[in-house]
């Protein structure tokens, strides 16, 4: 993510500075849309919690809930906030000023942020091929994608922990969460994606990960998802791939512990069981 930014944008984003006052884009900026992190896409704030302060940078007196990640400085004298997601920094949080009912003012640096119009809706994609480690890494990449989010799918416990997944005993599936701009990237292209980064005909395992938790296994939102998938499989079997992938409803998602989230990226590790192969 970091070859994406631009100078200005790595100073302020991964080394905590600073914009000047009034230079920001969005300072005295109010179209009705989504305030996204600049680095990983991530939404963040809504328009409607945009107002005027004559701080000098953005501000808002709420944030998208678990979006925003609060972090006190070492002499208490302020509280930084950062992209839960992708920990880049935004800016800083302060209360008590009475600017609105919620007296709460993020003070966001422009740079931090980009901005959505509002109309664009989102769309979701489940995949589950092996280590989700390995499938968030490739998805997250693909332009369009605004998050890519490990977790389980597709068993019988509530709110697993990963110690039980790994027993292969719960019936989920280590499964990723896309979210992405149609716009920019439609669901084929993921799908084909996903076809391309694992192994879809192994049963039950991917390259050293064995267990039905490792299986292949394509979730779908609806009928369209369902269908496109359906195609693709078909296209791949007359290829000669004897595909294993299944294809099944849409079930509940539970997000992985945060420790798996971003794994190799957090790392600076190299995915084991997954690569990219050409089959379309």
């Amino acid at each position: 993510m970091k070859s994406d930014l631009t100078p200005e944008e790595i100073r302020v984003i991964l080394n905590k500075g600073t914009e000047a006052p009034y230079s920001g884009i969005y300072n005295d900026f109010y179209k009705e849309g989504t305030y996204k992190c600049k680095q990983c896409k991530t939404p963040l704030y809504k328009s409607d919690d945009k107002f005027k302060s004559n701080c000098g940078w953005p501000s808002f007196d709420d944030e998208i809930p678990g979006a925003v990640e609060r972090i006190p400085d070492p002499d208490g004298s302020r509280t930084e906030i950062i992209c839960k997601n992708c920990k880049g920094h935004l800016g800083h949080v302060f209360t008590g000023e009475g600017f609105t009912e919620k007296n709460t003012r993020h003070c966001v640096n422009s740079v931090s942020l980009i901005f959505e119009p509002q109309g664009t809706k989102l769309e979701e994609a489940y995949f589950a091929g092996g280590c989700f480690w390995g499938v968030e890494y490739f998805l997250e990449k693909q332009k369009g994608v605004i998050s890519a989010t490990s977790g389980y799918m597709g068993g019988t416990v509530k709110n697993p922990a990963y110690k039980e997944v790994t027993t292969g005993n719960t019936g989920h599936a280590e499964t990723v969460k896309v979210l992405f701009d149609p716009t920019e990237v439609n669901y084929e292209t993921l799908a084909k994606l996903f076809f391309e980064i694992h192994d879809p005909t192994q049963i039950d395992r991917q390259g050293p990960d064995i267990g039905n938790q490792y299986r292949s296994e394509i979730f779908y939102v609806d009928d369209s998802q369902k269908e496109i998938c359906q195609k693709l499989i078909e296209t791949l079997e007359q290829k000669g791939y004897k595909i294993a992938t299944k294809l099944s409803p849409l079930a509940e998602f539970y997000p992985a512990e945060e420790y798996h989230q971003d794994y190799y990226t957090n790392t600076g590790k190299t995915p084991y069981c997954h690569g990219y192969t050409p089959r379309f």
